[in-house]
């Protein structure tokens, strides 16, 4: 079974994808991630993304791994954790130029196909529904207002020794709404069928209880 959760960023799709997934059981795979791993490299290379053999290079030597260690999931970038580092500001910053390119997506698509294939899994991102797994069983769509979703993404730099103000932070937000939702490739988009929630004013154990409910409902 494959369970999809997009939506815009801060709305809370990693964690809430995450307990999810432990509650059910099934596998967690944070696709942002993947792509926030893929612009980490590209940034320490100093590779051109507009440079498709630089980048199909680049994209042909990158192992992503996600582990569960300590109760926490931990992202590995060709064997080193780069947890933290793929949340710093500029990659933040360069994330959706980024996932824009095709070769980086289909890449992508094609290593989280692999991996969907072989277990039940939780997926979120901003095009699992509509373009990855159009197909899943489940398929939601998270929301919530634009002023909280800066105050959340303020609360996860800070706990990695970053400050960024909330208006800093909530134009940021637009601005990468608005890119990820006009991109020609595989943009921001909710699926016919999906399920909308509003986070908004919701605790993440109020997210995941929603999830799994309907779940259960439908099942």
């Amino acid at each position: 079974m494959i369970i999809a959760i997009d939506g815009p960023a801060a709305t809370g799709k990693s964690t809430t994808a995450k307990g999810v997934a432990q509650q059910l059981g099934f596998i967690y795979l944070d696709t942002g991630a993947m792509y926030r791993c893929v612009t980490l490299a590209v940034l320490k290379e100093g590779v051109d993304i507009k440079n498709s053999d630089q980048l199909n290079d680049l994209l042909s030597k990158i192992d992503i791994d996600i582990k569960m260690e300590d109760g926490s999931y931990e992202i590995f970038l060709n064997s080193e954790d780069v947890s933290a580092e793929i949340r710093s500001p500029e990659v933040t910053r360069n994330v959706s130029a980024v996932s824009a390119v095709k070769e980086v997506r289909q890449a992508m698509v094609r290593h989280q196909r692999l991996i969907a294939s072989k277990t039940d899994c939780v997926m979120e991102g901003r095009d699992i529904g509509t373009v990855v797994f159009p197909n899943a069983e489940f398929k939601f769509f998270l929301i919530a207002d634009s002023y909280v979703r800066a105050e959340r993404r303020r609360k996860d730099l800070q706990a990695i020794g970053e400050e960024k103000s909330i208006e800093e932070l909530e134009e940021d937000i637009k601005r990468r709404d608005e890119y990820d939702s006009s991109r020609e490739i595989s943009p921001l988009k909710k699926a016919e069928d999906a399920i909308v929630i509003d986070t908004t004013y919701l605790s993440i154990d109020e997210q995941v209880s929603r999830i799994i409910e309907i779940i259960n409902m439908k099942q």
